[in-house]
Parts: structure tokens; C-alpha cells; sequence
């Protein structure tokens, strides 16, 4: 059971801790806000030093290309299940825990949030609606500071800092041994609520993106393409700006009174732009000279952009065509996963980092469930093929797989097409049923004898030895 035990102050080592931690949670809100401004497509052209006059501003265009690096990983990040050490299957208590807290949705959450900021958190918490299955929520990235153990890589301590409904500043701090709850008043910080578990962790997993020995914060997956978009913008808005005033020709007229353009049927002057737009014009001065300027060709900005896409294209390992257009037909299976080999590699090492850390939250859930530590650093998480899923190509591999000298089980055939345990349990019910029917299950058997006892065959009439009957006559 858990206990609640309430505190009005923290300890001075508590203070330190949350000081130390809220102080680097600050240094970083700028780094994190600059993050999320350009996964959501929402970065300004004066924030990279393009001066655009207010009149202009409806011309700015962004590209996101920044979310395109992030979307397309993630999108190949599928957790499948969990094996806990000593077993060979999947876990069925670990999976349960995983469809109990809606991890399915949730999890790729943590996989954009640890490539927009650089790091990752998931809380394992209890549940005091269903004591059976402990809590695990993906945490924003953008309210949690830790600090870690270089020798042990454990956290020494977790902090979030947020804002509640009401408006109200609250801090959430997690030690190895405590969690305590404090909320902004009058008089400074003042403590809630404060949870004693006594785990000897802090209940809490950090992921980092593309990280390094010694540091905890990560890196954004948007770093490298970060400047490439700000130039594409800045092209795409000069873009804007020519096409609106260089890409129709202009017209030019000599020798007319501007007083004499007149509205036949009003009699008034005709407003310039309206002069500019019609398409005839008709004057009665012999000397008027019209005609109009060539149109400016504004082929340089769409190749500009073409080269930017190429350069995120090689610094980000997505295949060109995820960042400009390609005209070229539809690539085969084969050609589309050497495109693809940078991408899913990066999708591959993500998982081999992530999934010892997807191990440690499920070792958090079963301690927090049966008050007993597993073997967490053993629990392998299993993830599906971060390959293009074209089915044709996974039915072919597994077809020439079993054929012949059978490879697979059926069970072990499933699991290559991806197909969920749900979906294995029905499709057994099916070859159950089906083995309950005698024809079939001597069809499959090929058992002539009981084929026989099941659904006799027809008698055949023997060919004639003589060639076939002669064709009667028509009788008149």
C-alpha cells in the first residue's frame, strides 16, 4: 500500500536538488520553445534575420520540413511486446499493462517528443482505481529536468514544472525514495503532498535522442535540417514576392489621357488596376501606343528549393522524394528499400537505444505490481520491421520461407506479417473449427479412404476401347 505522508517544507538537500534542476530547466525553455516553433511550423522569418515589412507579411511561407524529419522515424517506431528474462515468448502480464494504459497511442508520443527536444520521460506511478495495473504516462519534454549518475547512468532526481488549470504554478520533484507534490504561494514553494515508496529508483525512464557519454540532454533529430529550412523560406517568400509582382506581364500605353479612360455606361474614370487587368482596351487617339513587358522567369526559385531539398535529403538519410516533388514513375519493392537503407537503419539503432529504455518502464510497472524487482535491464522489448510494409514482399519472404522444407511454424508465419495476437487467436478459432468437419480434416490428411466415407465419388465410365460412339442418326 501506499502511503501519503504530508510535509509543509522540503529537507535542504531537497531544496538544492530543486534548485539546481529548475534552474537547467530554464537555460533550456528557449532551446525547447525554438524546437517546437519549427515542428509546428510556426518559426517567424525575423527570428533568422530576414526583414520582411508588415505589408509583406502575408507573402511568408514556410516549408515544414523540420516535422517531415521527426513524423516519417517515428512512424516506423511500433512497439510489439516485451519478454521478460529467462521466457521466449512475449509477455501476456506486460502486454496487458501496455493495452491498459493505451500505450499504443501514447508510446509514439514519446518517440516525437524525444526527437523534437532531444529527451524523453515516462512516469510509472500507482493507481489508486486499480491497484493491479500501476500508471505509465509520457511526460512533456518541455517541463522535466533531471539529473543523473554518470557511474550508474540512474536518475538522482526528476523535476516538473507546469502550470495547472487554474493558472497555478506547481512542481512535481522525484527522488529515488520520495515524489513530492509543491504548489507557488505567497510565502515561496509549499509541499502538498509528499509519497514515501521507498523504491530506491526514482519511478521514471529518460530517453534521449542521438545521445553521448557524459551528457543527458540530447539532441533534436531537427538540428540538421533546421538551417537548410530557414533558407528554403526565405527563397519561398522571395517566391511570393516575384510572383505576385514579376510573374504577369506588365502593360505598358503611351499617348492617352488618363482623364479620357472612362466606364461607357457610367462615364466615370476607370479605376488603374481595373485599366490594368482588362483585357481590351479601345482609344480613340491614332498616336496611343500600347504593349506589354515579358513576364520574369521565376524557374531559379523552384530549383533553389529543388537544391534545399536535396541538401536536407543527405544530412537528414530521408529519400529526396520526401522533401520535393519527383515526377519520375512509382519505384519497385526492391529500389524503394535501398532508398529507404539510411532511414530504417536510423529507425533500427532508435530502437535498440529506446527499447532498453521501454525495458526499464515495464520493470518500474512489475515492481510497483507485485512489490518484487525484476531482472530490468534483461527485459527485451520486441519492435515491428521499420521497413516499408508492402505486404506482397513479406508474403513472398515468408512463402519461399516454409515452402519446401518448412521453416515457420503457422504461428511463427503470422508473427512475420505483423499480424496482432488478437488476430493470431481468431484465425486459430478458424483452423479449429475447420478440423472439427471430417471432409476437411481428411482433405488435408489426404486420406482417400475417409474421403471416400465422407462424400463418396461418382463412379467414372472407362473410356471405350474403340474410339467414341458413333452420333446417332436424326430421325425425320
Amino acid at each position: 500500500m501506499v502511503t501519503l505522508l504530508r510535509a509543509s517544507v522540503l529537507s535542504d538537500d531537497e531544496k538544492a536538488l530543486m534548485v539546481r534542476l529548475s534552474t537547467s530547466l530554464s537555460k533550456r525553455a528557449k532551446h525547447d520553445a525554438r524546437m517546437d516553433a519549427y515542428y509546428e511550423g510556426r518559426q517567424r522569418l525575423d527570428q533568422i534575420g530576414l526583414a520582411v515589412p508588415p505589408e509583406l507579411r502575408r507573402f511568408e511561407t514556410v516549408v515544414n520540413w523540420p516535422r517531415a524529419v521527426v513524423d516519417e522515424v517515428a512512424r516506423r517506431l511500433d512497439v510489439r511486446g516485451f519478454v521478460m528474462p529467462g521466457e521466449d515468448d512475449a509477455s501476456e502480464v506486460l502486454r496487458e499493462g501496455w493495452e491498459v494504459n493505451n500505450l499504443d497511442s501514447d508510446a509514439p508520443l514519446l518517440s516525437q517528443e524525444t526527437m523534437i527536444t532531444g529527451r524523453g520521460f515516462v512516469t510509472v506511478g500507482a493507481n489508486e482505481d486499480d491497484e493491479g495495473h500501476p500508471l505509465i504516462r509520457v511526460e512533456p519534454s518541455r517541463q522535466m529536468a533531471a539529473t543523473v549518475d554518470a557511474r550508474t547512468r540512474q536518475m538522482l532526481g526528476l523535476l516538473r514544472s507546469y502550470k495547472d488549470a487554474d493558472r497555478a504554478r506547481r512542481r512535481t520533484l522525484m527522488l529515488p525514495n520520495s515524489t513530492v507534490w509543491l504548489r507557488m504561494s505567497t510565502s515561496g514553494w509549499r509541499v502538498e503532498d509528499r509519497d514515501d515508496h521507498g523504491l530506491g529508483r526514482v519511478p521514471a525512464v529518460m530517453f534521449l535522442n542521438r545521445r553521448r557519454p557524459g551528457e543527458w540532454w540530447g539532441e533534436s533529430e531537427m538540428t540538421d535540417v533546421i538551417p537548410i529550412t530557414d533558407a528554403a523560406a526565405r527563397t519561398l517568400t522571395n517566391l511570393q514576392v516575384a510572383q505576385e509582382g514579376l510573374a504577369v506581364p506588365g502593360r505598358y500605353i503611351f499617348g492617352v489621357d488618363p482623364s479620357k479612360m472612362v466606364d461607357a455606361k457610367t462615364g466615370k474614370p476607370v479605376p488603374v488596376w481595373e485599366a490594368y487587368y482588362t483585357a481590351l482596351m479601345v482609344h480613340a487617339n491614332s498616336d496611343a501606343r500600347a504593349g506589354q513587358f515579358t513576364a520574369a522567369d521565376l524557374k531559379n526559385f523552384t530549383e533553389t528549393v529543388n537544391h534545399y531539398g536535396q541538401l536536407a535529403a543527405s544530412v537528414s538519410g530521408l529519400p529526396i522524394r520526401y522533401f520535393v516533388v519527383s515526377t519520375t514513375n512509382p519505384a519497385a519493392e526492391g529500389a524503394i528499400r535501398a532508398d529507404e537503407s539510411r532511414l530504417v537503419k536510423n529507425a533500427e539503432r532508435k530502437q535498440t537505444d529506446w527499447g532498453d529504455g521501454w525495458g526499464w518502464v515495464m520493470g518500474l510497472y512489475v515492481r510497483l505490481r507485485t512489490n518484487k524487482w525484476p531482472e530490468t535491464n534483461r527485459i527485451s522489448t520486441l519492435w515491428f520491421d521499420p521497413g516499408t510494409p508492402t505486404f506482397s514482399q513479406r508474403a513472398d519472404a515468408v512463402q519461399k520461407l516454409a515452402g519446401g522444407r518448412p521453416l515457420l511454424s503457422r504461428r511463427g508465419a503470422w508473427t512475420e506479417l505483423g499480424w496482432s495476437k488478437p488476430r493470431m487467436d481468431t484465425e486459430q478459432a478458424y483452423f479449429d473449427a475447420e478440423s472439427e468437419d471430417p471432409y476437411v480434416t481428411a482433405l488435408a490428411a489426404k486420406d482417400v479412404a475417409a474421403l471416400a466415407a465422407v462424400a463418396p465419388v461418382p463412379p467414372v465410365t472407362p473410356p471405350m476401347a474403340h474410339g467414341p460412339a458413333p452420333v446417332p442418326a436424326v430421325v425425320g
